[in-house]
């Protein structure tokens, strides 16, 4: 039977080699565990504001001061907990390890002359690596929306904008949110591919993505470079809030979601293109 290159490393293969890892578990592990910890929290806590700032539940209008109304309150509100760090550091570690790790266990030269040649290589990798992180992404909603109806029931989303959604719209509005998250993440898992393609240190590139991503959240914070802060792609990470309004106006989703998207896929031709010519010496 002649070699052919399409052969080589199928997707399904890559797929199962990355899904036995512990760090797989464990990475879903921590994603299924914020919305548990967070309604045991709630629910065996201590009460009371105490003057303090808004206790999750407590009433108010704002989101978190709603997150205990029901299943589908209680699942936003993770969204917003989850998209600034948990989310951006699990997909960093799905991208950021995943060429890194066969590098530091000197079995990337070997896949390499099996022989898998380096574009299909690195292309299978992109396609298991973004199917892992999509799964992320996706476990979070649905294990809060789980773990929301057991400890506070499934009553109507009541937005902070004003709106009351009945549960079928509430899941629709959900589906959004967790969909522009997905894309709006695009550009750490573009990032840490790439810096995986770099480096032989598999936590170097996932800690080097998460930490441009937070010092990029700190200079969003910055009001005072102005327009500036509109290059940022985190700049764009909450816009999913216009999805929570009683009419959605999608503009802005859609121009935050292309620029990350747009910066993810930059990465990623960037890291195809280095690992073209890249010495592989383990």
């Amino acid at each position: 039977m002649s070699y052919l290159p399409s052969k080589t490393l199928p997707y399904r293969i890559e797929l199962y080699r990355q899904l036995k890892r512990k760090r797989t578990a464990i990475a879903y592990l921590f994603v299924v565990s914020l919305p548990v910890l967070v309604a045991i929290a709630v629910k065996f806590g201590p009460s009371g504001n105490s003057g303090g700032p808004t206790r999750l539940g407590s009433g108010t209008t704002d989101l978190i001061g709603l997150a205990t109304i029901g299943a589908s309150n209680f699942t936003v509100t993770m969204l917003y907990f989850a998209t600034p760090f948990l989310l951006v550091t699990v997909i960093a570690l799905f991208n950021g390890d995943t060429v890194a790790s066969e590098a530091s266990w000197s079995t990337l030269r070997y896949l390499l002359a099996s022989p898998v040649p380096r574009a299909r290589l690195l292309i299978q990798k992109v396609k298991v690596s973004l199917s892992l992180s999509a799964l992320a992404v996706l476990i979070m909603p649905i294990s809060s929306w789980i773990v929301g109806a057991i400890a506070f029931g499934t009553k109507s989303l009541q937005s902070p904008l004003g709106a009351t959604f009945p549960n079928l719209v509430a899941v629709s509005r959900i589906a959004i949110i967790t969909l522009y998250i997905g894309v709006s993440l695009t550009f750490i898992a573009g990032l840490a591919f790439y810096l995986s393609v770099r480096t032989d240190a598999p936590l170097g590139a996932v800690g080097v993505a998460v930490a441009i991503s937070i010092l990029l959240s700190i200079l969003d914070t910055i009001t005072a470079l102005g327009d500036l802060r509109a290059w940022l792609p985190v700049h764009y990470s909450f816009s999913w809030f216009d999805a929570l309004a009683t009419s959605i106006d999608y503009s802005v989703m859609i121009r935050g979601g292309s620029y990350c998207f747009m910066v993810g896929v930059v990465f990623y031709a960037l890291a195809i293109n280095r690992f073209a010519h890249k010495d592989i010496t383990s």
